[in-house]
């Protein structure tokens, strides 16, 4: 029996287990091990370590209470099943490739792709064609945001305490949104900025979910910058699709013309410069005067002389 086959015994038998199974009590229910004792418990911890690093949550708890000296070990249910996201074959076709081709530094995308049903080759994932920076705060946001329970971390010299609502990768970077409660409204948190590794609260009661959080936001809301209200007006030929990106909400004026004046909140610049500039000559910043004359440095700097 090959190790691959063990480890799916072993995860068989913790899953389906009524009560948690001692070590010795997984030696000798489970193939695959040796008889030796001391090859037994090698392979044994050896294994968990695996188990461990897949992401399964192995838990080691007393077999019975009136024991508490005698531990046994057990995988939760309801920690170790993602709930099934209704992904239809091509879907799940899609994310095959891309946890093959990219690689998400601090996080392992193949091991959750196994849980969503996705098949992997027997010689193993090819390599990856791209490294995309990630951050060790990914697993823990994702538990959080499923588990909906509220998180602190260090962000921007002082503790944040958070309701997570969304993860997303925007311009090379990993977004948290929620709703800070010291500030009782959303914000973005970019994870590569935190300062301390993040902390969820276990016995918090569960939150609830807006459910407009399940939305995506616009790359130019995705960062951590102080938020800004630019004024936008884009050319009567373009403005349908403008407004189509930024809602239907945010015209403030309409001219003679056709032309259109959109309010666009802005906490990352970057990307709301690159948002304009796909306009070409067909839309301008019209204030604040901070952002637009931030547009004219950058492409004066780009195009200099």
């Amino acid at each position: 029996m090959d190790r691959l086959e063990r480890l799916i015994n072993l995860i068989a038998a913790l899953l389906d287990a009524e009560r948690p199974l001692t070590a010795d009590e997984l030696h000798q229910r489970l193939p695959g091990y040796a008889e030796n004792q001391a090859a037994f418990r090698r392979a044994f911890e050896r294994d968990k370590d695996a188990l461990r690093e897949m992401g399964v949550p192995l838990v080691l708890e007393p077999v019975d209470p009136g024991q508490p000296n005698v531990e046994g070990y057990r995988i939760p249910k309801d920690e170790y099943y993602l709930q099934d996201p209704g992904l239809a074959p091509d879907e799940l076709a899609a994310l095959h490739l891309a946890a093959s081709a990219v690689q998400l530094e601090g996080a392992r995308g193949m091991e959750a792709l196994w849980k969503l049903g996705g098949w992997v080759a027997e010689g193993g994932p090819p390599p990856a064609t791209a490294a995309l920076p990630g951050a060790a705060h990914l697993g823990v946001a994702f538990a959080a945001i499923s588990r909906r329970r509220p998180v602190t971390f260090a962000y921007r010299g002082e503790e944040r305490r958070v309701d997570p609502w969304r993860l997303a990768f925007r311009n090379g970077h990993w977004y948290l949104a929620g709703r800070d409660h010291a500030r009782d409204d959303e914000r973005m948190f970019r994870l590569d900025r935190l300062e301390s590794p993040i902390t969820m609260d276990e016995d918090a009661p569960l939150f609830e979910r807006p459910p407009a959080a399940t939305g995506a936001s616009a790359p130019w809301e995705m960062g951590d910058e102080p938020p800004v209200t630019a004024r936008l007006l884009v050319d009567a030929d373009h403005a349908g699709w403008a407004i189509g990106q930024v809602g239907p909400d945010s015209v403030i004026e309409r001219r003679p013309d056709g032309g259109t004046v959109l309010a666009v909140k802005v906490t990352n610049r970057s990307a709301f410069r690159s948002f304009v500039l796909g306009f070409l000559d067909h839309a301008e910043v019209l204030e604040p005067a901070d952002v637009r004359e931030d547009l004219v440095a950058w492409l004066e700097a780009m195009c200099p002389g």
